[in-house]
């Protein structure tokens, strides 16, 4: 009588559109197109393939699905497609672009930049080290595609008019009262010392600052010949804000695939302990190193994920007083890690205001003091970030918003130093303090005849300093530590061990890397070309030093979420070197005594003055494309589009919403039946040892996923 109740509770329940592990297999089995071996085969011979591209595909499917010869297969064949009508030019052509785009894509694989290479990284590493490479191979693609932008409308043109010596115009302008803004050496000592030109080549003075990779050196003529005409400002202004356009184009398009690839996995949904058992396996991983290592970062992540449950009960069961203490001792050490940024952004601020100040020196000491606001940010995004992780310690959080808190101080401190090093400059540049120092220029022209080249030096030594403190660490702490490690036995050097590679302080190290390239792309517009042979040399380096020197970090970063964040903050970085962008052009004035604006109110200023040398027709169309009339229509479609777009993502979420109450009802109903057949056992009087036969089949298809995952957690559903 049981077991018939029992079985009529299974039919109920597979009628409401939940099945127990059999039924799900017997419902799942696609139905046999010939009933038994013996019947006649029936084929469909009116069949058409009008309906598009997917039934014309299913039918060889069909007939191949069919028990018959292969004679007789491939007569029916020839019927059918006598039979059949040709397909439509529409059902042809979208399958000429499917597979158009399918070879495609496979040559762009063949052809990607360090393919086996990245794939080797996963294979030994996991994807969470996997994915620092991929976004520093992001990094040199964009930089190098930058290079060329910036190579074709400025670099080269600029090269070949100074070597054609074609006919020029420079536009008129009254500089009465101006004459010492105009002072500004463009030619360097004609007997210098060898070491000199390494010094030069270190601090970008000398020899580099008159050259074609500062601001300094472009001119504000404009080339006409025969018909042809070539405005170098209005190329070099718009060059470097389509530079930035093309830029913010390239990380929105990569971060909305990452960002897919972050919600199609899915992060708390059903089963967290389940899945990550038997979802959370990188099939690409090779070796028994990379096995254990993998099986050691999936016990992690459950001890992680059952101390965040402990900490979440601890923190339900604390009393008002011990809730009190802890969010007080928290403000405490949030002021303490508050007052150790301040002190940083201080020494950097006063770096740079006692380097900008000095008069200037020759030698190792010149050297030294313009390299003191570099040296000084390196040794504080050094330290800080050091101290920060030792108090987040004493917090108290859960594993994961310790690691958030790490990253968004990180953050903080190295796009914020960059900030205070900008904010010191704009500061001097502008005679913020003293306002009659900048009489009449509208600038500092006594410290700073071209501020511009000024700005792009310190940009340039920040990247060079940048590039040669990671070399040197590579050489002379990586190496040597790994040496020691493996040829000393002492427990301590033991427990030291190798140096671990922590993916998230070395992608923020790339992120400041990129920032402070964007910022310095207006004032050195070869910084980015610089940037692709030094982020080159570091892939080659971080790789060598990961295989040879490094161990993987126990505490791993996922790389579906982390992707997301790298992304992000190069986004936060992009708008910091935008609005420096934004500023230096519409605000600032520029130097007299230089560079491609050097009569002009503004950099902007040189927009609506070639405006007026364009055509009717040219001026009426962007007249139009700047009226109410063209922005208006232009508003009310954005929004209807974003509406739409909205509608749908919603429409999306409530979708997956709904996948996911299923699952859960899945689940349970699996649950209840587990229970079901225990109790009828116990019943039954079934040995112990013989109630569960499934899971003593040491066979992995024989175990039922959902009825093994939510054994061991039968009291925990997310």
């Amino acid at each position: 009588m049981e077991l018939n109740e029992f079985n009529r509770n299974g039919v109920a329940t597979a009628g409401s559109g939940y099945f127990n592990s059999e039924q799900s297999l017997r419902l799942r089995r696609p139905p046999s197109h010939a009933s038994n071996q013996n019947a006649s085969p029936h084929f469909d011979w009116g069949r058409s393939s009008e309906g598009g591209e997917d039934e014309d595909e299913e039918e060889p499917r069909h007939v191949r699905e069919l028990p018959m010869p292969f004679a007789l297969r491939k007569a029916v064949r020839q019927v059918q497609q006598m039979r059949v009508p040709v397909a439509s030019r529409r059902a042809r052509r979208s399958r000429a672009l499917k597979r158009f785009s399918s070879q495609a894509k496979n040559a762009l694989a063949l052809v990607t930049l360090w393919r086996k290479s990245i794939h080797k990284i996963g294979g030994h590493f996991g994807g969470g080290v996997q994915s620092y490479f991929v976004f520093l191979r992001f990094l040199v693609v964009l930089n190098f595609l930058s290079s060329l932008l910036i190579a074709g409308f400025v670099l080269i043109p600029a090269i070949v008019f100074n070597s054609l010596h074609l006919n020029t115009t420079i536009p008129e302008a009254n500089l009465t009262g101006f004459e010492v803004c105009m002072v500004y050496d463009t030619s360097p000592n004609a007997l210098t010392v060898f070491y000199t030109y390494f010094l030069d080549l270190l601090s970008g003075t000398g020899f580099m600052e008159y050259s074609y990779m500062f601001y300094g050196y472009y001119n504000n003529t404009m080339i006409v010949t025969s018909g042809f005409s070539y405005n170098i400002p209005l190329a070099y202004l718009l060059t470097a804000s389509f530079y930035f356009i093309f830029c913010f184009i390239c990380i929105i398009v990569r971060m909305g695939g990452v960002w897919r690839v972050a919600v199609t996995t899915g992060g708390g949904t059903v089963g967290g302990y389940s899945m990550l058992l038997f979802t959370g396996w990188d099939y690409g991983l090779q070796g028994d190193r990379a096995t254990k290592l993998k099986q050691n970062n999936i016990r992690y992540q459950l001890q992680v994920d059952l101390e965040e449950e402990r900490l979440q009960l601890k923190a339900k069961s604390l009393t008002l007083l011990q809730t009190v203490g802890t969010y007080a001792l928290r403000t405490l050490l949030n002021l303490i890690v508050l007052a150790l940024i301040g002190g940083a952004f201080a020494g950097i601020a006063f770096a740079t205001q006692f380097s900008q100040t000095q008069e200037a020196q020759e030698g190792i000491v010149g050297l030294l003091l313009e390299y003191l606001p570099s040296i000084v940010i390196t040794a504080s995004n050094f330290v800080v970030p050091l101290l920060c992780d030792q108090i987040a310690l004493l917090e108290k959080h859960s594993p994961s918003t310790t690691i958030i808190l790490a990253l968004l101080r990180a953050v903080f401190l190295r796009l914020v130093s960059l900030a205070v090093l900008l904010f010191t400059l704009w500061e001097n540049i502008t005679c913020y303090t003293d306002r009659s120092a900048c009489s009449p220029c509208q600038y500092n022209h006594r410290i700073y005849q071209c501020w511009e080249t000024r700005v792009g030096q310190e940009m340039y030594k920040l990247v060079l300093f940048d590039f040669l403190t990671t070399i040197v660490k590579l050489i002379l702490v990586d190496f040597p530590r790994r040496m020691v490690v493996d040829n000393c036995s002492w427990s301590l050097v033991q427990w030291v061990g190798r140096e671990e590679f922590l993916v998230p302080p070395n992608v923020l190290g790339l992120v400041y890397a990129q920032t402070v390239v964007w910022t310095g792309a207006l004032f050195c517009p070869l910084l980015p070309l610089l940037n692709t042979i030094k982020f080159v040399i570091i892939f080659y380096c971080k790789k060598i030093s990961l295989f040879q020197n490094c161990r993987p970090a126990a505490r791993t970063f996922r790389s579906t979420s982390s992707n997301v964040v790298f992304f992000l903050v190069l986004l936060f970085g992009w708008s910091l070197a935008t609005t420096v962008l934004i500023y230096s052009m519409a605000e600032l004035h520029p130097s007299y005594g230089c560079g491609p604006f050097r009569f002009s109110v503004t950099m902007w200023s040189i927009v609506p003055n070639s405006f007026q040398g364009l055509s009717p027709t040219t001026k009426e169309f962007l007249r139009y494309i700047g009226s109410q009339a063209f922005s208006i229509p232009l508003l009310l479609l954005s929004c209807v589009v974003l509406c739409y777009v909205a509608a749908l993502a919603s429409v999306y979420g409530n979708s997956v919403a709904l996948l996911k109450a299923q699952l859960k009802l899945e689940g349970r109903d699996k649950q209840f039946l587990v229970k079901q057949i225990e109790e009828l056992t116990k019943k039954q009087g079934v040995p112990k040892h013989d109630r569960d036969p499934i899971l003593r089949d040491p066979t992995p298809m024989a175990v039922d996923p959902m009825r093994a995952s939510f054994r061991p957690t039968q009291n925990n559903y997310s």
